[in-house]
């Protein structure tokens, strides 16, 4: 069981405080999708990688083939992969609207799923997959007591997350809007806050 003073984090937004300590996390905001004693997992949302691009992806799993992608409208791609972690960066997930499920779809909350399958990539690709969507390799991993840990020690600020947030493109104004949620001026803050 998660201590008292750390009810569940599953469905949150963890934004990086400044001076955190770990430069692959700075100014990131992750959505946390699992969090017990045994540990806390989430995805960055406003990392979004250069390479691979989401159509060269498709084709390097065969769900599509070369002359397919030239085929498919401009916009069958918009969405951007992102750097969801360091932890096993070269497996996929995708966090989507409800409006997508099979049987490894996980619900993280009321609005959010979790799937990673090659059937949610097919279903993105033809069009026929989630109306909502943030594609992204690797995750962020914390074991036991390491997240709550980072907190205590001023790492991370938590707010209530905002599908808005989440799946939108504006991945430069993520980490400011999800500040704004708390009522935090991302000017005024230090990485000494908290601390005497």
């Amino acid at each position: 069981m998660i201590a008292k003073s750390f009810p569940s984090l599953c469905g949150k937004f963890l934004i990086a405080m400044p001076g955190m300590g770990d430069a692959r996390f700075d100014k990131t905001v992750i959505y946390i999708c699992a969090h017990s004693d045994e540990g806390a997992m989430g995805f960055i949302i406003n990392q979004v990688l250069d390479s691979p691009k989401v159509s060269d992806f498709f084709c390097q799993l065969e769900i599509i083939s070369e002359e397919e992608r030239h085929e498919l409208p401009q916009d069958a791609f918009k969405t951007m992969m992102h750097c969801g972690g360091p932890v096993e960066p070269g497996r996929g997930f995708v966090l989507h609207s409800p409006d997508f499920t099979s049987e490894s779809t996980v619900e993280v909350n009321g609005d959010v799923r979790l799937t990673a399958t090659l059937e949610i990539l097919r279903a993105i690709a033809t069009g026929k997959g989630p109306k909502s969507c943030l594609m992204a390799l690797g995750y962020s991993g914390w074991s036991a007591g390491q997240l709550e840990d980072e907190i205590v020690s001023n790492g991370w600020l938590i707010a209530d997350a905002e599908d808005s947030i989440i799946y939108d493109q504006k991945n430069d104004t993520k980490y400011t809007r999800s500040l704004k949620l708390l009522g935090v001026d991302e000017a005024l803050l230090s990485s000494n806050s908290g601390h005497a």
